[in-house]
């Protein structure tokens, strides 16, 4: 059996953007991939607006929580996806890296984050039809 691809999302604070991302990607994988996130200076809670607008697609981002990046979670990783973490993120050879420059969600009302909740969502689908082509 084929082993599924894993990836990481990092952003500063895990508490948004790479929040959405990765809940976006699980969901849309259906466990065909492995994912995971994490910020370079975690924030203590998720932002309560990214979990506002992941709830409103059906998605729980409630027990969610901020972790830290370590270099295991990137050596693990097929592909790195940076949003805004800077130089921060450590580079391993062999490892894909994308960097997404998404405005940060942080202290947006709802109606700002929506759209950026829309991109990522359109960049994570981009990103899983490169990950896993369609069969035949």
């Amino acid at each position: 059996m084929i082993q599924a691809p894993e990836v990481l999302f990092v952003c500063v604070h895990n508490a948004g953007r790479s929040q959405m991302a990765a809940a976006l990607l699980d969901h849309h994988a259906a466990g065909r991939v492995r994912v995971r996130s994490a910020g370079s200076a975690p924030a203590e809670t998720v932002n309560p607006a990214v979990v506002e607008v992941m709830a409103e697609l059906g998605l729980d981002l409630s027990r969610e929580f901020p972790k830290p990046l370590t270099g295991e979670a990137v050596r693990a990783a097929d592909v790195v996806v940076t949003m805004g973490c800077g130089d921060v993120c450590p580079v391993f050879p062999g490892t894909r890296y994308l960097d997404w420059q998404l405005p940060d969600p942080a202290g947006q009302p709802i109606e700002k984050v929506r759209p950026i909740r829309d991109e990522i969502d359109a960049r994570v689908r981009a990103l899983l039809a490169e990950l896993l082509p369609a069969d035949g």
